[in-house]
């Protein structure tokens, strides 16, 4: 029997205890094994709500509430009492509750009213996931949730129960910087956070620096989205501080954050040597220039599950553009690159300049004010912060490419032959190759002047003759396999073979049956 009770999307208006409510919840009472109720899509009323209410108290085993979009059409006073009557069904039946989801509920500070008993409550010792998106909580319902869940640590502390809550939803609230530090608090004292997610609240850079230290608390964190809401390079520099003690995290969201190319070369800086679990990153429509955009290019080098990078909607220009895809294509992530159809051509002012008021408030003005200041302070610090290569110049045009070496073996070189990869083989890179093409062609010393051929051709591509190291790089591995493949050609008078491979592998003449690289390409010839 399905432990799952759904009535979502079924539009019921509940308002008084009439014959529609009794029959929901004679359901409720004849599920054998109630373990998570769905409401979504309809609208329950204060009197309906008791008798919902009376019908949860038989289920101790209840565990997830998935009553989003539950209060349509109702007056505000009517949701805290009809919250009430729910809840006190939980509490009677004495259920441990793992999952709340109450999304899409014009709660509001009055809502919240009919949660805080609840929310410190026995039932909610074993919370995991807490989803309270799009509710209207503003700063004061933000406060009072927040004090309720202090409560609720405390309670379960002191039960030998600690909280163990995993996951914290709560975008489109507007809890300002305010909010988000009464949250922050929250979040210090539990610790076991793995995804949270406070999209559209208008943070400021005061609220996104108590998060950061807040999220460093937390070791197992995930997943971050702080997706619009108002970093300033300010917060940016804040999160980066403590990115660091967040290396297990997958997916961060920093989108339309306002960061700019400063806050842009901090977070780059700080995702630079580690987060090797780095999945997803979001920093698209950040008002970010090439050089922000380079550093977090340059910080992906050793980021081997990356999967998404969204750079779009900045201000990369054509050539910085060019830039960034041969700067992710030099160290193998340029298919996590999103499109960057979006992008715009580089602000004539200054990078960082926070002179657009972002909005009525008097406050908020003053810390746009104050970001003014700090951006200035920023720009004396950028080469700091972290060296990146050339910006505004077309990669044929520098006259020097600055590439981070990246360790691998002569197979994966093989595979995908880079400048970084070449480097990374480090001194005795050249042999390694030449033992590669050993080890791919067996005992035959036909394979291994073929193999030599093929791995001579793909190193020769990756030269760039403005960077004097990757030459020396590329003529010393080149001439390593060169000197193996005349050496084998003498021992087994091979030179016909030699020769004929030298104009395969400049496709002059075809091979039979042979694979043949040129390149990055694959090729049969017949």
């Amino acid at each position: 029997m399905s432990s799952t009770l759904s009535f979502a999307g079924e539009n019921n208006k509940w308002t008084t205890a009439d014959d529609g409510i009794r029959n929901a919840a004679e359901a409720i009472r004849n599920t054998e094994i109630l373990q998570c109720l769905q409401l979504e899509a309809n609208t329950l009323g204060v009197e309906a709500a008791e008798v919902m209410g009376e019908a949860l108290a038989a289920h101790p085993e209840f565990e997830r509430a998935h009553w989003k979009d539950l209060f349509t059409g109702r007056l505000k006073t009517e949701i805290p009492d009809a919250l009430r009557h729910l809840f006190s069904g939980l509490m009677r039946a004495g259920a441990k509750l793992k999952e709340l989801d109450l999304s899409d509920n014009a709660l509001g500070p009055i809502g919240v009213e009919g949660m805080v008993e609840f929310m410190s409550s026995p039932v909610c010792y074993s919370l995991e996931e807490l989803r309270l998106n799009n509710n209207g909580l503003g700063i004061k319902g933000g406060t009072m949730l927040a004090e309720s869940l202090m409560k609720l640590v405390a309670n379960a502390n002191s039960a030998g129960t600690p909280l163990k809550l995993k996951v914290f939803i709560s975008g489109r609230n507007r809890l300002e910087k305010e909010g988000a530090k009464e949250f922050a608090e929250f979040f210090k004292a539990v610790g076991t956070l793995e995804e949270v997610a406070m999209p559209q609240n208008g943070i400021f850079h005061e609220g996104i620096a108590a998060l950061a230290e807040a999220f460093s608390m937390n070791p197992n964190l995930r997943i971050i989205n702080l997706n619009d809401n108002t970093f300033t390079p300010k917060g940016a520099r804040a999160m980066a501080e403590k990115l660091p003690s967040m290396q297990n995290l997958e997916i961060i969201n920093f989108g339309d954050c306002l960061i700019k190319t400063t806050g842009a070369k901090f977070i780059g800086s700080a995702l630079l040597s580690d987060h090797q679990k780095l999945r997803e990153l979001y920093l698209d429509s950040n008002e970010i220039g090439i050089e922000g955009g380079l550093a977090i290019a340059d910080a992906m080098i050793n980021k081997k599950n990356l999967k998404t990078l969204n750079l779009d909607g900045n201000q990369f220009g054509e050539e910085g553009r060019e830039n960034l895809v041969y700067i992710l294509q030099e160290i193998g992530c340029l298919d996590a690159l999103a499109t960057l159809e979006n992008d715009e051509s580089p602000d004539s002012d200054e990078d960082d300049d926070d002179s657009e008021e972002s909005g009525d408030d008097e406050e908020e003005e003053e810390e746009e004010e104050e970001d003014d200041e700090e951006d200035e302070s920023d720009e004396e610090e950028d080469e700091e912060v972290h060296e990146v290569v050339e910006s505004g110049v077309s990669p044929l045009k520098r006259t020097e490419m600055a590439v981070q070496p990246v360790k691998c073996t002569a197979a994966e070189f093989y595979e995908q032959p880079t400048v970084g990869r070449l480097l990374g083989l480090g001194n005795s890179g050249p042999s390694q190759l030449v033992e590669e093409a050993r080890r791919m062609g067996g005992r035959s010393d036909e394979e291994f002047i073929f193999n030599c051929f093929g791995m001579f051709m793909r190193t020769a591509s990756i030269a760039i003759a403005s960077n004097n190291e990757i030459q020396e790089a590329v003529k010393n591995a080149t001439e390593h396999i060169a000197k193996a493949v005349f050496a084998a050609a003498q021992n087994g008078d091979l030179s016909s073979v030699v020769t004929n491979n030298l104009l395969v592998h400049l496709g002059l003449i075809k091979c039979e049956v042979k694979k043949i690289y040129f390149g990055l390409g694959l090729a049969w010839m017949s």
